[in-house]
Parts: structure tokens; sequence; C-alpha cells
């Protein structure tokens, strides 16, 4: 009697179409009737005896409700309803599998569990482009710390607009979460800011300026750049002391005179070494070519 009453219950609700608008979906969620317990234990006990895919789909279909409200308290998330929706049902259906009717507890309780875990792995996925949760610690703040931010001190927060957490409400979080403060701490600044486009969104936005346009008036921050430098740093502290090294004495006098003073000091000229030396300014430039040739090959060769 309980099963053909079941199957009478459920024929006129078709499982609601994932096409259209939102709000058509749950409302059709909403219209499919529950399940009592004892309907609930003979489909659940059909599906793991027979198979029986019509008692699957019963169960999910009388539990979309319950999938729809545990999504609705995500949605501080930025991430689609829709979207959080259909993680949930895939959780559902996974706890429709593997519910077992003789252990005694709704399938309301028991798939509870499987909704938010598949929700939370979307989230976690989805939200930001740099991934914040890979811990347990990090997973456990990131889906509790809202909520607890907002429970403490409401009152204090609304009137001073205190944006941060203070040392006692970061020290509470952190006891009754089973984490460090300094965890909360930094999980707290990391959901504090979004993932913001390098390039703008839309060429006609002409007021839209994105960090593209002013990361690149600066070229000394540019990544090429620092690399630039930073190779330059490192020839000049081991490769140049390596290959000036390789010189005679006058040889290095004559290039480091001329060319590697302090920046405050100017180089001297071919007339004032010749002088110097007492040679012509002719051959001064030719012991400097000659040593400059070859430490060009040094540097070469450690390259």
């Amino acid at each position: 009697m309980t099963h053909a009453l079941t199957l009478a219950h459920f024929n006129t609700f078709p499982l609601p179409s994932p096409t259209g608008s939102i709000e058509a979906y749950i409302q059709a969620a909403n219209r499919v009737p529950l399940l009592t317990a004892e309907e609930e234990r003979l489909l659940s006990c059909r599906l793991r005896d027979e198979g029986d895919r019509e008692a699957a789909r019963m169960l999910v279909m009388s539990h979309l409700r319950l999938v729809i409200a545990v999504a609705r308290g995500y949605l501080g998330y930025g991430l689609p309803h829709a979207d959080l929706i259909q993680e949930g049902s895939v959780g559902l259906m996974k706890a429709v599998k593997r519910f077992d009717p003789e252990r005694g507890v709704r399938l309301v309780s028991f798939a509870l569990h499987w909704i938010k875990a598949e929700i939370h792995e979307y989230i976690l996925k989805n939200w930001r482009l740099v991934k914040l949760a890979t811990t347990k610690a990090q997973r456990k703040l990131f889906f509790n710390l809202r909520s607890m931010k907002a429970a403490l001190s409401q009152e204090a927060h609304a009137e001073h607009g205190f944006a941060s957490l203070s040392p006692t409400e970061v020290a509470t979080v952190a006891r009754q979460l089973g984490v460090k403060p300094a965890e909360v701490v930094e999980m707290e600044t990391r959901m504090g800011g979004m993932d913001i486009s390098l390039e703008p969104l839309s060429d006609d936005d002409e007021d839209h300026y994105a960090p593209a346009a002013y990361l690149a008036a600066d070229i000394s921050v540019e990544p090429s750049m620092q690399l630039e430098r930073k190779e330059r740093d490192r020839l000049h502290d081991t490769g140049l002391s390596a290959a000036l090294a390789e010189l005679d004495d006058r040889s290095r006098t004559i290039v480091q005179r001329r060319w590697l003073m302090d920046d405050d000091e100017s180089g001297a000229t071919l007339h004032e070494l010749a002088a110097e030396y007492g040679v012509s300014a002719e051959r001064i430039r030719q012991i400097e070519a000659k040593a400059m040739q070859k430490m060009k090959g040094v540097l070469a060769a450690r390259m």
C-alpha cells in the first residue's frame, strides 16, 4: 500500500529541470512531497537490495529542498546559487547511494554531511584564483571565521567600524576552533581581499584602471628588469672579480680607473693615465682594449 502511494505521489512531480530560472527550480523542488519514515525505509531497501533507480530518484527528489536550504547558507562567498545547489545535489546523490536504512537514522541527517562536503570542496576550488585553505585548520577557519567574526563584539563593530578582529577576539576564535592565533590572523587577512583582474574587464570602459596600467608605468619592478638586475649584480660580485684577477696589475688598474670608479667619482681619461704611466694615450687605449677582451672571455666562460 505504501509502495503504491509513494509512486502515485512522485509520478506527478517530475525532477525539476536544470534549465530556466533558479527561482522556478526552487519552487518545483519545494513542491515535491516529503517522505514518511516508513516510505523512506522502503525506498532505501529497494535501492540497496534491488538497485532500483526509481527509488533512488524519489529519495533524491524528496530531499532537494534540503540541498537548497544548505546552499543558501553559502551565498556569502559570491558564487552562483545554482552552482552551489548543483554541487550539493551531487553530495545528496552520494549520500542516497551509501545510505543504510537499518541504522535507524533518517536520510536527512545522513545526507547533510555529504551535501556540505561537496559544497565546501566546490567553494575552495572556485572562490579564489589563489587557493586559501589547504590544511585542515585552514578549512575550519575558512568556513567558520566569517560567522564567528560577525557574532563577536557585533555591537562594537557596528558602532566603531572595526574591520578586523581584536587580539582578544582572535584568541577566542583560536580557542574555540582549536587553531593557533596566528592562523586566525592570516586567514582573516587573506579573506579580506579579493582577486583583481590584471587587464581591463572591458575595452569600452575607459574609466577602468586595471593593475596592468599602473604596474607597467614603473619598468623597474617588471620581472624581466628585476632578473636582469640580479644577474648584473651577480656578475659584478663574482664574475667581474674573477675577470679582474686574470689581468696584470697595470691592466687591472687602467680598467678600474677608467670604468669601475664609485658613482660620485669620474673615471680617468686616456691622457691622464698616459701621463701617469709615461706612455701615449694610444698605448693606454690598446692596453684597455686587450684587457676588456680578456675579461669578456672570462665572463662568458662563467655564464
